[in-house]
């Protein structure tokens, strides 16, 4: 179809008034429905395993049953586990807050390395506390590591932010040889931490649950036990609004973050923790668990992938193909990303902002776009495909 034929098509989708929000990757009422039973169920008793009464103060690191379940997600020892509240991101910015406050980390001279396209969450972080954000391109085995390497010989690079597995937005899995360069590396900055953000662990709706290395054993081999401290969540397991956080850590990283947790709280919400730990159990019941959520989400991913690869076809623009996670990643003809984006809004379908998935919301080819299909019915889906389809088609032959 030409341009004009492109055109046409559009403005008669416009006049459809369409109002579909596509914007963040959550999960939809069916998938929070399915931990209706553990929200509902009343508790038969309020006490926890090693004889704390949940509905009572103390428990600053969480109660023992939740911490086995976090280690074993995480695969790293209960005494190195420290449970929260439902925000993984809050404890993220807390870490962050208490290198800063307790002086390991300069403000005024930080430097984080942020791979990009990226989440948009994390960069936001960053520039709240005024960190300098330095962009490495992402590979389908994890961050560039050769402009990683180079970074951290600046005194300056403080951090560095990775989601390993399922990245957002690509879905990439980190390699193996990433993980261990990531571990083995010198870094100039005596408290060069890497923030590891293993929000999908096991979101896979294909295939078998990735089983990367893991970044805290590969470290400790390296003498850098203190370098990683990782974050999971239940927010896309149980309930979004309500579910469970930890980070783990150890050494170093580990007295430093359980010195601001007993300052900071008398304790977190151990009744929900107890509702938890008792309707998972362990990471079977959680995998079984996650099993229904793919069965949501599979076919949604399946249609955009199918529908993609049609109507992609002589645009020029790319896509991943996840096997988990959340997100599908386009790369659009550069320069187009902005004006699908608008062309898509002017249409009543709402994506997340071009650029986002940058550092300062800056995509230097303005091509990459993220699509968060989860949310969707499949009605809404299949007419927010239409015209993001559409839009690609539109843009590409405007920009060629």
């Amino acid at each position: 179809m030409d341009l004009k034929g492109l055109l046409e098509k559009y403005e008669a989708i416009k006049a459809k008034n369409l109002k579909i929000d596509a914007t963040r990757g959550k999960p939809n009422a069916q998938q929070v429905a399915l931990c209706d039973e553990m929200v509902n169920a009343p508790l038969d008793d309020f006490i926890a395993e090693d004889g704390t009464d949940v509905r009572n103060y103390g428990g600053n690191d969480g109660i023992p049953e939740m911490k086995r379940i976090f280690a074993e997600l995480l695969g790293v020892e209960i005494s190195e586990v420290i449970v929260g509240g439902n925000s993984s991101l809050n404890m993220m910015f807390d870490c962050i807050a208490t290198m800063i406050l307790d002086k390991h980390w300069d403000a005024s001279r930080a430097k984080f390395i942020c791979p990009a396209p990226g989440y948009d969450r994390h960069f936001a972080v960053c520039e709240y506390f005024g960190i300098k954000m330095l962009t490495v391109p992402m590979t389908p085995e994890g961050p560039d590591m050769n402009a990683v390497k180079e970074l951290v010989s600046d005194p300056d690079v403080v951090g560095m932010w990775c989601v390993p597995v399922f990245s957002n937005p690509q879905g990439y899995v980190y390699s193996d040889e990433t993980i261990r360069r990531l571990a083995a590396m010198p870094a100039a900055h005596p408290a060069f931490k890497i923030l590891w953000d293993d929000a999908y662990p096991v979101h896979y709706f294909s295939g078998k649950r990735p089983t990367p290395l893991n970044i805290l054993n590969e470290c400790r081999k390296n003498n850098n036990e203190s370098r990683p401290i990782m974050f999971t969540s239940f927010s896309k397991i149980s309930v979004a609004g309500a579910g469970i956080v930890c980070m783990a850590a150890a050494g170093e990283s580990q007295a430093i973050l359980r010195k601001r947790i007993f300052m900071q709280t008398i304790g977190p919400d151990k009744i929900n923790q107890l509702r938890h730990a008792r309707y998972f159990k362990n990471v079977k019941g959680v995998e079984s668990h996650m099993q229904k959520h793919a069965e949501i989400l599979r076919p949604k991913f399946e249609r955009v992938i199918e529908i993609f690869s049609k109507e992609f076809y002589g645009t020029g623009a790319t896509f991943t193909t996840p096997k988990g996670g959340y997100f599908i990643s386009i790369e659009t003809p550069p320069g187009c990303a902005k004006h699908v984006r608008q062309l898509c809004k002017d249409a009543g379908v709402l994506i997340t902002e071009a650029g986002a998935t940058f550092p300062y919301g800056n995509d230097p080819s303005d091509s990459n776009i993220r699509f968060a299909p989860t949310y969707l019915s499949i009605e809404e889906l299949e007419q927010a495909l239409e015209v993001f389809c559409l839009a690609v088609q539109i843009a590409a032959a405007e920009h060629s």
